[in-house]
């Protein structure tokens, strides 16, 4: 905004722009950061909210898909605006498209044959809003989270490279409330052991304990070599202290430069500590030889499997006999066919024949009891 002051007039000095929504959220979030203490720059959300697909395509041709996310954003922010259309493209643009109206929380549809085929895209209940981070700003971030992935992993492929001779131990997750005189005292039968060498014990940041071996006097002169053969003799005696005494829960011998920074590991370098080589370290299950049955014995397996053959058998012979059951299609014809048969049976068992034979079966039957 210009000023236009001059010497008659303040102009524009003294105006300030109203505050919008975008400015009442940044207005807020700062009050909020500036309550807990926190450092904006230092706390920068990550979160991408695109698919790798998404970002994929974007970075083949980044400027023409800023285009299409502009048009993506001006229809998301226009309420009144419920269908997009986008005019016939190649098919890998109209799945750029698709992808973004996805990540955005929209419908999309491609409609018309090639090479009039196109992108609609439409608003549903599911969708909010737009993304506030743009597709840009995405991609600067996987670049940056994928080149501290790459530079962490350049670091550990050092360390185990690292040929420099160990000079120290690392405890890790040490006991609770361990103070550095209670572990001296616990090992200072171990550490007191070789002589013209002293160690220093310090607390690391990552609340790992490293025990460093030194000269013992400035006139003393130990290679470091020697100094790593004597903490190699060392290790398994002070590992079996540490174990019995629950100081920590393991020790492992490591590298450390003067700022106590650990240029190498000991478990660096046996490159598969977890997984199948673990698996491999315990004892396998003992082997049995397979038990001889008696004559006449079963095992349990053949007797299972004649049980389900058995109900297999008789499972298919009712459905056999469910497929030969005649389907009816008129089931009142049916109904009234049986009624007609049952009237029937009626009919005949109430004939004169059977009448007759009837009361002659009941005149025998009064003779005989006159008689």
């Amino acid at each position: 905004m210009k000023c236009n002051a001059s010497k008659s007039s303040e102009g524009n000095t003294k105006r300030s722009l109203s505050c919008d929504d975008e400015c009442a959220r940044l207005e807020r979030n700062r009050k909020l950061a500036l309550a807990l203490n926190i450092d904006p720059a230092a706390h920068q959300d990550d979160h991408v909210p695109y698919s790798a697909e998404t970002l994929r395509m974007f970075r083949e041709s980044s400027k023409w898909a800023q285009a299409q996310e502009r048009e993506f954003r001006v229809f998301a922010a226009d309420e009144a605006e419920k269908r997009l259309r986008f005019k016939p493209m190649p098919p890998h643009q109209r799945a750029f498209l698709r992808s973004l109206a996805d990540d955005f929380g929209l419908d999309s549809e491609s409609m018309d044959p090639e090479p009039h085929r196109h992108v609609a895209v439409f608003k549903t209940p599911r969708f909010v809003m737009a993304p506030m981070k743009t597709l840009a700003e995405c991609v600067r971030i996987r670049q940056n989270a994928e080149a501290a992935a790459a530079s962490a992993i350049e670091e550990q492929r050092r360390l185990r490279s690292n040929n420099e001779a160990y000079n120290a131990f690392l405890l890790t997750h040490p006991r609770f409330g361990l103070t550095v005189e209670e572990l001296r005292s616990d090992l200072s039968v171990q550490l007191e052991a070789t002589p013209g060498l002293a160690f220093d014990i310090s607390f690391l940041p990552s609340e790992e304990i490293v025990i460093k071996g030194k000269p013992a006097s400035a006139s003393t002169n130990i290679s470091p070599s020697s100094i790593e053969a004597a903490v190699k003799a060392m290790k398994t005696a002070i590992a079996s202290t540490i174990s019995a005494k629950r100081l920590a829960s393991s020790c492992q011998l490591c590298t450390l430069d003067s700022s106590l920074n650990i240029l190498r590991r000991e478990l660096d370098m046996s490159g598969n500590t977890d997984g199948w080589s673990r698996v491999a370290a315990k004892a396998a299950a003992p082997r049995s030889a397979p038990q001889q049955l008696g004559v006449g014995e079963k095992s349990v397996y053949t007797v299972l499997g004649s049980r389900l053959k058995e109900a297999k058998k008789k499972k298919e012979e009712i459905e056999k006999a469910k497929v030969d059951e005649p389907v009816i299609d008129d089931w009142e014809e049916e109904a009234r066919r049986e009624e007609e048969q049952s009237l029937e049976a009626v009919d005949q068992d109430t004939s004169p024949g059977n009448q007759q034979t009837s009361n002659d079966d009941l005149f025998g039957v009064n003779a005989m009891t006159s008689t």
